[in-house]
């Protein structure tokens, strides 16, 4: 298919070249000592006749330039050569191919026209020329040459403007589905802006209690405004963290209406694997030392644990489902892995997978999907713990 690919596009690159080939072949044909069957004994070459065979192969060259053109000059050219007891069988074939590229060229209106009016010139002149009626055999033939011509020319038309049209419809189908993981990614990193925003507000609303509470009493109780001046700055680097990473996520993206509910966090885990577990057999566990994290990155497993167990539920139903959290020093690992039955685990459009990968990485963290090499799929995102390396 390589090599056949390679010949069709020089084909296409080169028409002028292509059609001078076939041009030649049947123009040293129409020079070849060989009667015609069903017709008079051809006269002596001569150079008349060498004329007629070559201004009609020649015309075929530009056949694709100027298709009806082309069929009238070869027509023309083969009439006179039947009228001049000259009729040699490749000048029909070059009426017939001109006609064909007329019927790939045009509508089926003018090619049907064009190809009538070719054989019934034709078919005319061999009436006169051989001295029979329109039903003879040889007459009959020659006509039948331009309707199979013009046939199989419509039918190539026709599959090529069927192609076409699949081919346009795959294109705009691509183009929709680049649209819509566009969309897609935009809404979630507006949630996740929502999301940010929320933390941001309750941690700006720490701080201004605090440091009311470290005013208050800065002067009977030093050590209770100490300690609020310590939550104040603990507050205000969490919202320092935020702020970049909330940053770097938008692109001047309008953010609708602010949903009224908490951010979720993985102290709500339990009740996300039991909303699962209904329905798909749902187990997690836990390694390493719990800890509390940013709340970027709290929020962050969160949706891709629901993400993972949303596709785990809709691509491979059923199949066992185990979700893994690891507390490491330089953060947490998120593990989602699906039992299902080879690929058909592997969520389709990919666009869920946009938005867990946008969201690990807004954190500063690396995710990866795919299938696990002992069958099902596997999420996996190593989200860092930027307060847990500080005080480290």
């Amino acid at each position: 298919m390589g090599r056949l690919e390679r010949w069709r596009r020089a084909a296409a690159a080169h028409p002028t070249v292509v059609d001078a080939l076939p041009a030649a072949v049947l123009f040293a044909a129409s020079l070849l000592p060989v009667n015609p069957p069903g017709g008079p004994a051809r006269a002596p070459l001569t150079a008349g006749a060498v004329l007629l065979a070559l201004v009609g192969s020649a015309a075929l060259v530009l056949r694709r330039r100027y298709p009806l053109p082309v069929l009238a000059v070869v027509s023309v050219v083969a009439a006179t050569a039947l009228l001049a007891q000259q009729a040699r069988g490749p000048l029909v074939l070059t009426v017939a191919l001109a006609a064909y590229t007329v019927a790939t060229r045009t509508d089926r209106r003018t090619a049907v026209a064009a190809g009538a009016a070719s054989a019934l010139l034709l078919g005319a002149c061999a009436v006169v020329a051989l001295g029979v009626g329109w039903l003879d055999p040889a007459v009959v033939v020659l006509v039948l040459w331009f309707g199979v011509a013009v046939a199989a020319g419509d039918a190539v038309r026709s599959r090529r403007a069927y192609v076409a049209v699949l081919e346009e419809r795959a294109r705009r189908a691509e183009q929709t589905r680049e649209a819509e993981a566009r969309r897609r990614v935009t809404e979630e990193r507006l949630r996740i802006a929502r999301e940010l925003h929320d933390v941001v507000a309750h941690h700006i609303a720490v701080i201004n209690v605090q440091a009311g509470v470290a005013g208050h009493v800065l002067r009977q109780q030093p050590d209770a405004a100490e300690e609020a001046l310590g939550h104040v700055r603990s507050a205000a680097r969490t919202v320092l963290d935020e702020m970049v990473t909330l940053l770097g996520v938008l692109r001047r993206q309008e953010e609708p209406e602010s949903p009224t509910e908490p951010a979720p966090s993985l102290t709500r885990l339990d009740t996300l694997v039991d909303g699962f577990a209904a329905g798909q057999p749902v187990r997690w566990t836990l390694s390493g030392q719990p800890r509390p994290l940013p709340s970027a990155v709290d929020v962050a497993a969160y949706r891709i644990i629901q993400e993972s167990l949303t596709n785990a539920h809709r691509h491979a139903p059923g199949a066992p489902v185990m979700v893994h959290l690891r507390y490491t020093a330089a953060g947490l690992t998120v593990e989602v892995r699906d039992q299902g039955a080879g690929a058909g685990s592997e969520p389709g459009t990919g666009l869920g997978l946009l938005g867990m990968r946008e969201r690990a990485e807004a954190v500063g963290g690396a995710f990866h999907a795919g299938p696990h090499p002992d069958g099902g799929f596997v999420v996996r995102a190593d989200l860092p713990d930027p307060q847990d390396e500080e005080n480290a």
